[in-house]
């Protein structure tokens, strides 16, 4: 996925014309950490989990944790188009790190239109920052957003994948990041991601008073037998969750959540 200059996305959404009443747009959305193509086995097979994917029937995925030519342990594949291509889906990739041919990030698969696509830049503590001592958090990138339209809806969806310490401070530098970027455009939206924390965290907080979170009623980490939950779907205002679960999968060492959204507002063209 290629970036756009900045606010481009926002601009191209708000340029849409204003939506009549219309009934709401059903929509199955889910998230899912892939692990780099591995199951909780730590064996690499694309094709388990793309029948994993295929058996939640989703409109949209948001993938976590995505090598694209990346090194042996994926066989030097790039993982958003092969997974796209098993599901019939487009992918739209956002590295977060890109070292030479090879990049790791986050990747939305969905079988409608995209719009615009970009790669925002958050904060981040690189755990591929080349020579000795801890390297200082900074801007990167790898906050990936398309927009697309679902069945004439104009729908941002958001993708992202939260540091991973115990200490949240990195953590909440991003959410604040990730807010200011998500206010540029319009409702509706939907962010989907690893948060690497739980629901009561307050680093995560601040999110909620902008969204909802789908909440699935169980665990998503480990995926054997899992104790945490730190995978979400979460919805602006414009989208109303019908029901959400985590599914029962040992493709990857989480379990993705799949949610039922309804979209309103449709335009009448």
């Amino acid at each position: 996925m290629m970036p756009t200059r900045r606010g481009a996305l926002a601009l191209l959404a708000a340029g849409l014309p204003a939506p009549a009443p219309a009934p709401p747009v059903p929509l199955r959305v889910v998230s899912y950490n892939i692990h780099p193509g591995a199951g909780a086995d730590g064996v690499f097979d694309l094709d388990r989990q793309a029948a994993a994917l295929r058996s939640l029937r989703a409109d949209v995925i948001g993938l976590q944790e995505v090598d694209v030519r990346w090194g042996a342990r994926s066989r030097w594949l790039d993982v958003a188009h092969e997974l796209g291509g098993r599901l019939g889906m487009g992918a739209s990739f956002a590295p977060i790190y890109r070292i030479g041919d090879r990049e790791f990030g986050v990747a939305v698969l969905s079988g409608f239109r995209v719009l615009a696509a970009a790669n925002h830049r958050i904060t981040r503590l690189s755990t591929q920052a080349p020579g000795p001592g801890r390297p200082a958090p900074a801007p990167a990138s790898g906050f990936g957003e398309v927009l697309l339209r679902v069945r004439d809806v104009p729908l941002r969806v958001f993708v992202t994948h939260l540091d991973h310490r115990a200490d949240p401070s990195v953590r909440a530098a991003q959410v604040a990041e990730m807010r200011q970027i998500m206010r540029r455009g319009p409702e509706p939206k939907i962010l989907l991601g690893d948060f690497n924390a739980p629901p009561s965290a307050p680093e995560l907080a601040p999110l909620w008073r902008e969204l909802t979170d789908a909440d699935p009623g169980g665990f998503t980490y480990p995926a054997r037998e899992p104790v945490e939950r730190i995978d979400y779907v979460a919805v602006s205002a414009g989208v109303r969750v019908r029901a959400a679960t985590v599914a029962e999968t040992l493709a990857s060492d989480h379990r993705p959540v799949v949610a039922d959204l309804r979209l309103g507002g449709r335009p009448r063209r």
